[in-house]
């Protein structure tokens, strides 16, 4: 799950469940693999926010350099049998 802070519904406990959810998903070995959107848009700054420069600008979505840094953070070798 990618930040989200100070889009118009986030909370300090919505942050808590975003990343006790992220540390599952990175942690619980339930998944083949995992594509970590988080690293790949988040503020180094802010971790709770997407940089800047990839937030649409409602601080929830990304905008269109977001989106490729999402994709760019893919590594096809997953998707190989």
């Amino acid at each position: 799950m990618i930040p989200y802070m100070g889009a118009g519904y986030s909370s300090d406990d919505g942050e808590k469940v975003r990343l006790a959810v992220n540390q599952w998903i990175r942690t619980s070995r339930q998944f083949d693999s995992v594509i970590d959107f988080e690293v790949a848009v988040k503020d180094p700054a802010h971790p709770d926010m997407i940089l800047p420069a990839y937030d649409h600008g409602d601080h929830l979505h990304p905008g269109d350099a977001g989106y490729k840094a999402m994709g760019d953070a893919i590594n096809l070798a997953i998707f190989a049998k």
